[in-house]
């Protein structure tokens, strides 16, 4: 691979090529322009900048960086996604049930289980091997 193709290598993948396009491109082989790529810090997806609609954090606000050809992102982080979850979540009332506790005797609600006997691991775990 010469000079010329090196250079045409590092700005195709600057324009967001992937890797299978430039060699079809070029006419070299793909696993030589992946060896390329990432021995110059080429490798990996291309970032692309945020488009206007949508790429925003939906907790904080954040302009969120796209890469092309993925799932596009609706969180910054983790941290926003599990505020966000955690203040709108997803359930409906329907799927909702009562029940009382038959280790411990209290009343809870649980989402989408209609058969739940406990009101979490450690009551389970109480009743079922130290109530002997």
């Amino acid at each position: 691979m010469d000079d010329l193709q090196k250079q045409r290598i590092r700005d195709l993948r600057h324009e967001g090529q992937s890797y299978t396009q430039i060699s079809k491109t070029l006419g070299v082989p793909l696993n030589t322009v992946k060896s390329f790529c990432q021995r110059n810090g080429l490798g990996g997806n291309q970032i692309v900048e945020p488009s206007s609609v949508g790429s925003y954090c939906r907790n904080c606000g954040v302009a969120i960086v796209q890469v092309p050809k993925r799932k596009r992102r609706r969180f910054c982080s983790t941290e926003c996604r599990v505020v966000w979850w955690k203040a709108n979540p997803p359930r409906t009332e329907q799927a909702t049930y009562q029940f009382t506790c038959l280790g411990c005797g209290i009343e809870f609600e649980a989402y989408g289980d209609a058969h739940r006997k406990y009101c979490n691991h450690a009551c389970y775990i109480n009743a079922r091997f130290k109530a002997a």
